[in-house]
């Protein structure tokens, strides 16, 4: 399973999102810091959950991590976050 099917599940499962959206931007990373070759090293992720109402922006992306897991992150280098209800 590619870490971008691993961050999709994991999202869809915790949050049961009506839009999700997973991009690997890696490539537009090469020589940069953390650039796998291959890939799978920098991520863009929109998602859309009615989970987040009410919560703050931190709070939205501490709930992303926590689904993720500590060792699913500790795999990426960057992964920006775009979160609302």
């Amino acid at each position: 399973m590619t870490v971008t099917q691993e961050i999709t599940q994991k999202l869809q499962t915790a949050f049961d999102p009506r839009e999700l959206e997973v991009v690997d931007d890696s490539e537009s990373h090469r020589g940069h810091a953390g650039f796998q070759e291959g890939g799978e090293s920098h991520f863009n992720v929109r998602i859309r959950s009615a989970a987040f109402k009410g919560q703050s922006r931190i709070a939205r992306h501490r709930a992303v991590h926590t689904a993720l897991g500590a060792d699913l992150v500790g795999r990426i280098h960057a992964l920006a976050l775009d979160i609302s209800d």
